[in-house]
């Protein structure tokens, strides 16, 4: 089974909806699962993980219900605030939905790099791991140290870093990210998403320009611990869908059971998915 680990749905100016802005216009409409099937179907994708946009438990809430009866959406990964008072009772309710798979608190947006370490989170990350929550973290490189620092104090959560943390491929400028990712990939209880990748690239980007990046990821994480993700739909403003699949797939250049993991297996396993 092929899974995708990461595409968003979203109704512009509902459910909290605000991003993406019109200038993004590749992007700047509705995307639901419907429209996710037929690009899914092209690619030989047979399910997948939705992940939150908004900052909002409405959003989330909005998803949980859209994908409720949805056998091809594996589970979503939400938001909640991780730092309110009652965040524990918050992430029970949203998890008494058993498709929620995971939370994402869009760390890349906090006004404090090191937010993710304060002591007001760790009820909530307690909470998590009581409930089999994976954590999503949204970075960018500059993150990176905070999060390894919260990935060894919470060695039982389970973390995901999404879209590699972001290298500056454009530029080329894969350091201090690769440093940095590599000291991540030495804990066992962190995973990271082969996605978002053609995104960083910018416009014009090639095939090599990926390359350092994927190899490294290779490298480090390895086949056993990567998730291969579409980032549907925002994988619309420089590429497509199957575009990335196939390029995702030359690049890792894997064996059959190794391919079998990174596009699927992996995902099974980090998100806990039944069925």
């Amino acid at each position: 089974m092929v899974i995708d680990a990461h595409v968003h749905f979203w109704r512009i100016g509902r459910n909290d909806c605000t991003w993406p802005p019109p200038d993004l216009a590749a992007i700047h409409r509705d995307f639901l699962p419907s429209d996710w099937r037929q690009e899914a179907d092209a690619a030989g994708t047979d399910a997948a993980i939705a992940v939150q946009s908004q900052p909002s438990e409405r959003d989330t809430e909005w998803l949980l219900e859209l994908v409720r009866d949805d056998a091809r959406i594996a589970g979503v990964v939400g938001w909640t605030d991780l730092s309110a008072h009652d965040a524990p009772e918050r992430i029970a309710a949203l998890a008494s939905h058993p498709k929620l798979r995971g939370l994402r608190p869009m760390l890349q947006d906090q006004p404090d790099d090191d937010w993710i370490v304060s002591g007001t989170v760790a009820p909530a990350v307690e909470a998590m791991v009581a409930h089999d929550l994976c954590f999503d973290a949204l970075v960018r490189p500059r993150h990176l140290p905070h999060l390894l620092r919260f990935a060894e104090r919470h060695s039982a959560l389970r973390v995901v870093i999404d879209h590699a943390a972001k290298p500056d491929i454009a530029h080329g400028a894969f350091e201090p990210w690769r440093a940095r990712i590599a000291a991540l990939a030495e804990l066992p209880n962190v995973s990271c998403k082969l996605s978002g990748l053609v995104t960083e690239a910018g416009d014009g980007w090639r095939p090599d320009d990926l390359r350092p990046c994927v190899e490294h990821l290779m490298a480090t994480f390895g086949p056993s611990r990567l998730l291969w993700g579409s980032d549907w739909p925002v994988v619309n403003l420089v590429a497509n869908y199957s575009s990335w699949f196939d390029l995702a797939d030359t690049l890792a250049d894997l064996t059959g059971e190794e391919r079998t993991a990174l596009f699927g297996g992996n995902a099974i396993r980090v998100y806990g998915i039944q069925g």
